[in-house]
């Protein structure tokens, strides 16, 4: 079955469309010098501008679209507090047992961090803090997260395991073999939420420009110069925020991250006694297969899934056209509404899976905390982020801080996962197979 597909409004998603109260912000004009200067306005920028207004820093903001345009306004609204690849054993045995508690801390408390933003400020965004829940495609993968939940919950996090029938009963979703649930993770209305923080951020003192892209970042007498087309900014020290949209402003971090192009649907709202089974508790679900399968609901029962596609043309109308049929197929729905949103965005995935910052100069920081966790890590990746604009040694700060380090063979890496789809799909079936 093919069905018409909307645009949300900007070209970006179905939160822009649903969410038509924005309020606009000016363009920067003319000079501005402040204690910090933050380029990109999604969840990494508007958490550190708080934060950092709430230290009594002079913060601006400089957006080259509209806020939560990039990667922020793109995504399912998933908070997931914990990384996409590795666990917490893993991270000690990568980074060591210091900073590897500290990073592995970090993000622990980052869905808390969130949902505590939401209720202080009282940002309305359909939040839902009912938890984010991993089920297992086949017994291999059960135990790998069995043994996810037990290390956080050995950390005081509230990981349970699930057996087959709390699976079914928590999601409607048949065939899974078990599965692992962190309780302080849910689903929000990401631009929503986004546009929350802004607003925070300006009642405390931020000032945030859209429609002023930065054209150059240079080193002055007494801190860094960002130049725009219509205006300057002087700051002691800047943030790039921009994870996989800073465009032709750095090619050297462009070759630092893999760029994965995600698409992301939504179906027209579902009956209610279709709804009543799948998902009552509205948590958040995103499997253990290579080729990802999650879904979720927003607050008018529209389902949403994502999904990546294999290099080829079309993409754009294909590839919602098979998420659609795969959620149909997956979670017995052979009357599922008609795709009614489509969309994609791009995330910055690192070559190890963890967030970093990036060492640019001194007083000049690149935030990277994607990888697929971007709500949760971006928004505690701020928090940080202040203390470092409040006089905090970078090195002191919970997160990975090096000099980029392009990727080797770059040009042809940035598209292996697409390239590799095929195979992640084989090697799922495969794990299926008794």
């Amino acid at each position: 079955m093919n069905a018409p597909v909307r645009q949300g409004a900007n070209g970006t998603s179905l939160w822009h469309a649903i969410n038509r109260d924005r309020r606009e912000r000016p363009t920067l004009q003319g000079r501005l010098d402040v204690d910090l200067a933050i380029v990109g306005g999604g969840f990494s920028g508007l958490s550190t501008a708080l934060h950092a207004a709430e230290k009594g820093i002079s913060v601006a903001v400089l957006e080259a679209e509209i806020i939560a345009w990039g990667a922020t306004g793109r995504n399912a609204g998933f908070v997931v507090p914990n990384f996409a690849r590795m666990d917490p054993d893993n991270i000690l045995a990568h980074l060591g047992p210091e900073r590897g508690e500290r990073l592995i801390n970090f993000a622990a408390g980052s869905a808390d961090l969130v949902f505590g933003l939401i209720r202080r400020h009282g940002i309305d965004c359909d939040a839902v803090q009912n938890g984010w829940i991993q089920p297992a495609h086949s017994p291999g993968a059960l135990e790998k997260v069995k043994s996810r939940a037990d290390q956080w919950a050995r950390r005081g996090r509230p990981a349970v395991t699930l057996d087959r029938q709390e699976v079914e009963a928590l999601t409607g979703a048949r065939g899974y073999v078990g599965a692992w649930m962190d309780r302080s993770g849910g689903v929000l209305n990401p631009v929503a939420y986004a546009r929350g923080l802004a607003d925070a951020a300006e009642k405390t003192g931020a000032k945030i420009f859209e429609h002023t892209p930065v054209t150059s970042i240079d080193r002055g007498a007494d801190g860094w110069v960002l130049k725009t087309g219509s205006g300057l900014v002087r700051a002691a020290k800047v943030l790039i925020a921009t994870n996989a949209y800073g465009g032709s402003l750095s090619p050297l971090l462009r070759r630092t991250y893999i760029p994965l192009k995600v698409f992301q649907i939504a179906t027209a709202p579902l009956p209610l006694e279709i709804r009543t089974r799948l998902l009552p508790g509205g948590q958040g679900v995103g499997d253990t297969r290579r080729n990802l399968f999650t879904f979720r609901f927003d607050a008018d029962n529209r389902l949403i899934s994502g999904g990546m596609h294999i290099l080829g043309t079309g993409a754009d109308t294909r590839v919602p056209q098979t998420i659609w049929r795969r959620l149909a197929s997956h979670l017995d729905l052979p009357d599922l509404p008609p795709l009614a949103y489509s969309w994609s965005g791009k995330a910055a995935v690192e070559p190890d899976f963890l967030p970093h910052l990036l060492d640019l100069g001194a007083g000049l920081i690149a935030g990277r905390a994607c990888n697929g966790r971007g709500i949760a890590m971006t928004t505690a990746m701020g928090k940080v982020l202040a203390d470092w604009a409040a006089g905090t040694d970078a090195r002191d700060l919970p997160l990975p801080f090096a000099p980029p380090a392009p990727i080797p063979f770059h040009a042809l890496l940035r598209h292996a996962p697409n390239m590799l789809l095929g195979w992640s799909m084989l090697r799922d079936r495969m794990d299926e197979t008794p």
